[in-house]
């Protein structure tokens, strides 16, 4: 897994600041707390406008994946893209909401599916296929058989769709060197 440090380079785009005009700040108040990442997308209330539709679903709870595992995906799929920005605004923000301890969240970041702190079948199952995911781009008939049967057919197909969808979150916080946001931990608070 790739080992990366807290953003040090200047961000490459600077997002929207107040004072919003009337169509960003709509979009703004949609999306929720006003995060860099949404103050990037803002730039193009357009497409802010569909990254919430998008979200609506997922991160509503309305996806097959309980909350727990929607977490699960999100946070090692940011975690293997090196994305520190987005996994740890996810840890500070979804981390005890999801039930994840400090020694899973460790695990997430360092470690394996096989670490002793996932007792739940279906939590090893989730990252399983996470990890295939991000090293292959396609599942195993093995490893699609025991997602589905972790986890049922909806929620998998929802694990796809949420872990390819941070993909390309993650892309775009690396890409765009974005800084941490205030009070979000860092990959290397769980690496010892």
């Amino acid at each position: 897994m790739p080992r990366f440090s807290k953003q040090t380079l200047p961000p490459r785009l600077q997002p929207v600041e107040p004072p919003y005009d009337v169509e960003t700040a709509e979009v703004l108040k949609a999306l929720g707390a006003p995060l860099t990442l949404f103050r990037i997308f803002a730039r193009r209330p357009e497409r802010a406008r569909g990254i919430h539709e998008w979200g609506r679903y997922y991160m509503a709870r309305r996806s097959a994946l309980s909350l727990r595992h929607r977490e699960l995906v999100i946070d090692r799929t940011t975690a293997r893209c090196g994305a520190e920005y987005e996994w740890g605004v996810h840890i500070a923000v979804f981390a005890e909401k999801a039930g994840l301890d400090e020694d899973q969240v460790r695990s997430i970041v360092a470690g394996s599916p096989e670490d002793a702190c996932w007792a739940e079948p279906a939590d090893r199952a989730v990252l399983r296929a996470v990890d295939e995911l991000c090293d292959t781009n396609d599942l195993s008939d093995h490893r699609w058989l025991e997602l589905t049967t972790a986890v049922g057919a909806e929620a998998a197909v929802d694990l796809l769709l949420v872990c390819g969808w941070y993909h390309a979150i993650s892309f775009v916080a690396r890409v765009l060197r974005l800084p941490a946001e205030p009070g979000t931990p860092a990959f290397s608070d769980y690496r010892h």
